[in-house]
């Protein structure tokens, strides 16, 4: 699992796996920082061609160490709105 994020504007990505017969689409938890978190999938062309307001773009949380399952991860967005991790 990969975490991915924006730190202007509080998007994240929790990504567990590619698609094998097309390595730009990924899987996993997606935040696009509007409160509705949700499981899918995404392309990474997608995600490398975000920035920000402040025109920060989409960083890897090297410091991320997952401890739950990604299904774990995607329950606790139904209360607080985001994905915590």
């Amino acid at each position: 699992m990969v975490k991915l994020f924006t730190s202007d504007v509080g998007a994240a990505w929790l990504l567990t796996e590619l698609d094998p017969e097309n390595q730009n689409i990924a899987f996993g938890l997606c935040d696009l920082g509007l409160g509705h978190p949700e499981l899918g999938s995404v392309a990474i062309a997608e995600i490398e061609g975000i920035c920000g307001p402040m025109g920060v773009p989409v960083e890897r949380d090297l410091h991320f160490t997952p401890k739950q399952t990604l299904s774990e991860y995607a329950k606790a967005p139904r209360v607080a709105g985001r994905i915590v991790t």
